[in-house]
């Protein structure tokens, strides 16, 4: 799931790392597909701080150009032109469920919300932190996102906006004149720092299900020099890597989207299964039975209807998932397991410990 979105933004950068954008690169220095993945990959493998300075440089980079369409669209809004808010809502598709398909552009376009919860542990004071870091952040980046969207409108009709691949670079060729090309090249390092968060985030998914049972045992080895989790990082990098064979963006985010909110989906049934089966027991982190109730019915709405409407495609989507099942059961979950496939996983394991470094995470006592 995590290695589609990180394909997905992978691909929005090769697309616009091209020459026709930045005229003065070379044919040659334009970063093939599978570049930019083994890249951060390798940062991310390497050493932590390093990753953490990409993702602070990359963001700042990000804000940036989102102060500078803000501006851009306030100062247009300010100068009259506002024939694109007459009839906003002109042509609209009021059907249910391909409104829930839309959301899944939208959920795709807006993910990380969720990132900060998967590096927890990395976390000084996590308690204390992780709910003030969620408290600052999602009141913020809504703002921000508002802001931008409202710029977006006021410059660029629906029918505009649909035709771009990108929609920020669709704006500053409009708005900015000769200093369109930094549009591009903004939006280019905004894709280059979410890809960096993905994996550094969705590495650490794999290694932490990987120390709880659900996942080979190979995956939970730590990199004893650099204390990064190698194996989890080069498996998410080949799984990557492997997935940029499909070159339809679209029904790739469809699935991204639709395992995502079925996965959550269950997570949220199981939170208010606990809280109701087991009301009294110690949670750290707690929030009013409200919000978890209304997120399910959110999730709910976005699986359900989408299938109703492509029925095939995510049908497509739900056979992935259920191929999982069987292998789960038998390779991770049966305790009995063929002694072939023990060995198999044996051998692998201290292949892998080998060539990257890697040991188990030693238990505090």
């Amino acid at each position: 799931m995590y290695n589609g979105r990180c394909v997905s933004v992978e691909k929005g950068i090769s697309s616009l790392a091209t020459p026709k954008r930045f005229p003065n690169f070379r044919r040659s220095c334009t970063p093939r597909s599978s570049d930019i993945p083994c890249f951060l990959t390798w940062v991310n493998c390497t050493n932590v701080k390093w990753a953490t300075k990409v993702q602070d440089v990359f963001t700042a980079s990000k804000i940036l150009a989102l102060v500078v369409i803000i501006a851009a669209g306030v100062y247009h809004l300010a100068t009259g032109n506002v024939d694109n808010y007459r009839k906003p809502f002109e042509g609209t598709n009021t059907d249910a469920a391909a409104f829930a398909t839309a959301f899944y552009q939208g959920l795709f376009s807006f993910a990380g919300w969720n990132y900060l919860n998967f590096v927890v542990e990395e976390l000084q004071d996590p308690y204390r932190n992780l709910p003030r870091a969620i408290m600052i952040s999602m009141p913020l980046v809504t703002i921000v996102y508002f802001l931008t969207n409202l710029a977006y409108f006021a410059v660029l009709t629906p029918t505009e906006m649909l035709a771009s691949n990108a929609v920020a670079v669709s704006f500053g060729d409009r708005m900015l004149g000769v200093m369109s090309w930094t549009m591009p090249f903004f939006v280019v390092c905004s894709t280059f720092g979410s890809l960096n968060g993905g994996i550094f985030a969705s590495s650490r998914l794999f290694f932490v299900g990987a120390r709880q049972g659900h996942l080979p045992q190979v995956l939970a080895l730590i990199n004893k020099e650099n204390y990064t989790p190698v194996p989890s990082l080069l498996f998410l990098g080949f799984m990557t890597v492997f997935m940029l064979i499909s070159s339809d963006v679209a029904t790739l985010i469809n699935y991204i989207s639709f395992t995502e909110s079925s996965f959550i989906l269950t997570s949220i049934a199981a939170l208010l299964w606990l809280r109701y089966k087991e009301p009294n027991r110690h949670r750290p982190i707690k929030v009013w039975i409200g919000f978890p109730i209304l997120f399910f019915v959110i999730c709910l709405f976005l699986v359900v209807l989408p299938i109703i409407q492509r029925p095939i495609e995510l049908g497509v989507a739900i056979l992935v998932i259920s191929v999982g099942v069987p292998v789960y059961y038998f390779c991770i979950h049966r305790e009995k397991k063929s002694k072939w496939l023990s060995n198999f996983m044996d051998n692998v394991t201290r292949t892998t410990q080998i060539l990257c470094g890697g040991l188990p995470e030693e238990k505090a006592d």
